[in-house]
């Protein structure tokens, strides 16, 4: 049975509560928009120089990737805003045929942004049809079958492409040289996830200390979505337990119930981690066997374990396998590691 991670980073898209409060938080304009300064400024550039010119040009296919919950669907609904443009969004995994896809570009306007989440995903068909699209705003598709078939080529409006992947590898080359500006999301600084607590408590009415906050910022694992998920459950632990305000005595409490320790560790991490040293010791694991020890898949390990326990210095990769570093012995050893 798997364990209900709160620092993981995915939507919560069986919470239908928290998907709501996730869309309401999330910024509309670069000036809301916290931390990622050096993708905001390339990209404000990018929009400055298509609305400069005026003349019928839309903003070059973008490319964003990163670890989930950085903001990269956040980000798209902001590009589209800066530009006035209309945001359609879908996934990979929603695009099951070539004709889904026909029918999502032909029903485009001119200016429109297309968002694609998990666009690693996409069926190679897909990815074929996409082609053309993103490059000659041209759609080939193919009427009748057999001796009788004839192949069609469809204008389109011309509209921009921005992809979200967490995997860029898993990318097609032929797809990834299409996207003409390309940016990694970066894990973001303890006092930008203050800011943006503090600017969630400030949407949802909530009183929140500065040291109260500064605690939950250290332990979000410098993920947004991860800092307003805590946020909510210390929201809800001070509204039964307290005064509606959230100091240190609560946040500390709340994140102790919740097992979270001073790194943002939870006891996912910690079992895992834990697993590898005393099955391992200093001998490098490989990833099959640590999806076997945890019970968990492998692409889960690699897309939300391993980040930031890497980013962290506690695991490391070597050409044999993962291991688990000195400062993960030392966590795992330390008896003060659970808040």
């Amino acid at each position: 049975m798997a364990i209900e991670r709160l620092v993981e980073p995915t939507a919560g898209s069986n919470d239908i509560e928290e998907e709501r409060m996730e869309i309401s938080l999330r910024p509309t304009s670069f000036s809301e928009y916290i931390g990622q300064e050096h993708l905001k400024n390339n990209l404000k550039l990018a929009i400055e120089a298509v609305k400069k010119r005026n003349d019928g040009s839309t903003l070059d296919h973008i490319l964003l990737y990163g670890p989930p919950g950085l903001g990269k669907t956040t980000m798209a609904g902001v590009i589209a805003h800066e530009l006035g443009a209309s945001l359609r969004v879908t996934s990979g995994p929603a695009i099951e045929r070539a004709g889904d896809l026909a029918s999502i570009l032909t029903n485009l306007k001119d200016g429109d942004v297309l968002f694609i989440d998990e666009i690693h995903r996409l069926r190679r068909a897909v990815e074929e049809v996409l082609y053309s699209a993103m490059e000659d705003y041209k759609l080939d598709i193919v009427i009748g079958k057999g001796p009788a078939a004839r192949s069609v080529r469809l204008d389109l409006p011309r509209f921009t492409v921005i992809g979200a992947t967490t995997r860029t590898g898993s990318l097609a080359g032929p797809l990834r040289d299409r996207f003409g500006i390309i940016h990694r999301l970066e894990y973001y600084k303890e006092p930008e996830i203050e800011q943006i607590i503090k600017r969630t408590a400030g949407i949802l009415k909530t009183k929140i200390q500065p040291e109260a906050c500064e605690l939950l910022a250290t332990r979000s694992r410098l993920t947004p979505r991860i800092a307003n998920r805590l946020f909510k459950r210390v929201r809800d632990f001070a509204d039964v337990n307290g005064d509606g305000i959230i100091d240190r005595e609560i946040a500390t409490r709340s994140l102790e119930m919740m097992e979270i320790d001073y790194l943002g560790l939870d006891l996912a991490d910690r079992n895992m981690l834990r697993l590898m040293y005393e099955n391992y010791g200093d001998r490098p694991v490989g990833l099959t066997t640590i999806a076997a020890l945890t019970g968990d898949e492998m692409t889960t390990i690699e897309d939300f374990y391993e980040p930031y326990l890497l980013q962290l210095g506690l695991i490391a990769r070597t050409p044999k396998g993962r291991v688990v570093t000195e400062k993960g012995r030392k966590h795992l050893q330390n008896s003060k590691n659970k808040v």
